[in-house]
């Protein structure tokens, strides 16, 4: 039996694309420039949200990772998988925060559906610590990125529609001023 020839990718201008340490971006070009000597095919990337300009030869597009943007089909299997349970916590946090780190930087919609889902709080009264918040919005930042370049929406739009998906509670206004529905006394009053 024959072994299936590999597709190459192909990528061209004005495509969205993912890379996997810094997000989605917009293929500007693809440019010859001569580089030592040889001519070298380059995709130019521009990463609007970091302000960056990106140029990745197309021979090492694949290795380094550059990939178009994922099925809107794929991206809601990534989305259901991140409203399971979370997984079991028997690793110290130093090394599970690296291990989050690395799936982040995947640009896999699946892993990054594992820390979503590993973080994201499940009620109101669910306290993160602020490195486990930190990591848990730079997953969903870059998981909205691709559904918002799927759907042709905001990001911000995207990031919400996701944690609507997800059934995350809204964050708690700490500095509101709550009245006691039953007798209209504000009960943040101090008691002394």
């Amino acid at each position: 039996m024959a072994a299936k020839p590999v597709q190459k990718l192909t990528f061209k201008k004005d495509q969205f694309v993912v890379y996997p340490t810094h997000g989605v971006g917009k293929i500007l070009k693809i440019e010859e420039q001569n580089i030592a000597g040889q001519k070298v095919e380059l995709i130019v990337i521009e990463f609007e949200k970091n302000r960056m300009i990106l140029r990745v030869p197309v021979e090492k597009a694949e290795v380094a990772g550059l990939r178009p943007l994922v099925t809107a089909k794929n991206m809601d299997e990534a989305i259901q998988s991140a409203k399971k349970s979370a997984s079991a916590k028997r690793v110290i946090w130093s090394r599970r925060a690296q291990q989050y780190e690395e799936k982040i930087n995947s640009g896999n919609p699946m892993e990054l559906a594992d820390v979503i889902r590993d973080l994201q709080r499940r009620d109101s009264t669910d306290i993160q610590t602020f490195s486990g918040r930190q990591i848990y919005m730079r997953a969903l930042e870059r998981m909205a990125q691709e559904f918002a370049a799927i759907h042709k929406i905001p990001v911000d739009d995207a990031e919400e529609k996701i944690e609507k998906i997800l059934g995350v509670p809204k964050e708690i206004d700490l500095d509101a001023v709550g009245l006691d529905d039953e007798d209209g006394i504000d009960s943040s009053a101090d008691e002394e």
